[in-house]
């Protein structure tokens, strides 16, 4: 599955070309605690979705309907569940009077975090999930059963169940997991754990890990291709990326991109990876058949990346200044720039 995974959505926008008009990106902005809805035909803002914090990981269902939006930061039941103070009640009797915890699926350390649930027709929150810990990152199984919630601090993912909007199970990956990539069959869910250097490959239906794949240093963002058979992870400490074969569960290939990595994603027809190079300031484009490399600077701290599917352009999100650049896929020249409100993170991209 694609990181910017398509929904099917109704038609939002008008316009000259059908595949461009109704695609719209949606693009959480961290701290501001919105997700920005971007016209990908024209690339203007044309809505923002409000009520969440620290946004961060983001996803869609398969049916178009919903977002599910990961918190990055986390609290306490206790915390979660007591409302302000009322003027004239002291600390303690306040605390004693909320003193009792909520039935909540915490963390071993207690902590929580919280998936915000948004309909896509209205672009309202309507649902607030209790998670164990902060998310990081976000997947759905395209068979529409379940969303999955990476917890770097808990070593582990949560699936939610999509029928009850209720986390039906955590699973121990390693440590630090970072992001999620599902298999077109919904069997296979693959995630990196930044730990210890490896991918996990977790079978959905038991709901453990069936093996682990040892990759590069730091393993974080992940890809699959078109047909399924080649998972594609950017290693950040060592500037390179996995190419792994998963029928043989090993590392068949590695590309040298140099410095920090970060974003990488694939072009439509799965020919062409793009890889965001935080540290060397560049974004490279690799033809995944020959290993045939282009690069073009970009500054700075080039970040999240994400392929608009039908408009041949890349948008890729800046580390430390609030914009999106827009780039052309097939000689990444800059085409534009978004100025947005916080930084850009996990990108979703929406066609009808």
């Amino acid at each position: 599955m694609k990181i910017t995974t398509a929904l099917v959505v109704a038609a939002l926008t008008g316009g000259a070309s059908q595949a461009m008009a109704n695609t719209l990106v949606y693009i959480p902005q961290g701290t501001p605690g919105e997700v920005l809805v971007i016209d990908g035909a024209t690339d203007k803002i044309v809505g923002k979705i409000t009520g969440m914090e620290d946004v961060h990981g983001l996803v869609g269902t398969p049916d178009g309907k919903y977002l599910l939006a990961g918190r990055f930061s986390e609290t306490t039941p206790a915390q979660a569940a007591t409302p302000p103070k009322p003027k004239g009640v002291s600390a303690a009797d306040h605390a004693a009077h909320h003193a009792k915890k909520p039935d909540t699926a915490a963390s071993m350390d207690g902590a929580i975090s919280f998936v915000s649930v948004i309909r896509v027709e209205d672009r309202s929150v309507v649902r607030r999930i209790t998670v164990p810990g902060a998310i990081h990152h976000a997947a759905t199984t395209p068979d529409g059963r379940y969303a999955v919630m990476t917890h770097p601090n808990g070593d582990g993912i949560s699936l939610i169940d999509l029928n009850t909007f209720k986390v039906a199970k955590m699973i121990p990956t390693g440590p630090l997991p970072n992001y999620a990539a599902v298999s077109k069959d919904s069997k296979w869910i693959y995630v990196s754990n930044a730990g210890n250097n490896t991918v996990s490959e977790v079978d959905t239906d038991n709901k453990f890990v069936r093996r682990n794949i040892l990759v590069g240093k730091s393993p974080e963002h992940l890809v699959m291709s078109p047909d399924g058979k080649r998972l594609f992870v950017n290693n950040v400490e060592d500037g390179t990326v996995s190419v792994v074969s998963l029928p043989a569960g090993m590392v068949e290939k590695t590309y040298s991109i140099g410095g920090e990595v970060h974003g990488i994603d694939l072009s439509e027809d799965g020919k062409t990876l793009f890889v965001a190079g935080k540290e060397e300031n560049k974004v490279t484009a690799i033809d995944v058949e020959s290993g045939e490399m282009r690069s073009t600077k970009l500054s700075p701290s080039p970040y999240h990346l994400t392929a608009i599917p039908g408009t041949g352009k890349i948008y890729v999100s800046s580390a430390e200044e609030p914009k999106i650049w827009v780039l052309d896929e097939n000689n990444l020249t800059l085409k534009g720039e978004i100025p947005i409100q916080g930084t850009g993170h996990q990108m979703v991209v929406s066609q009808h």
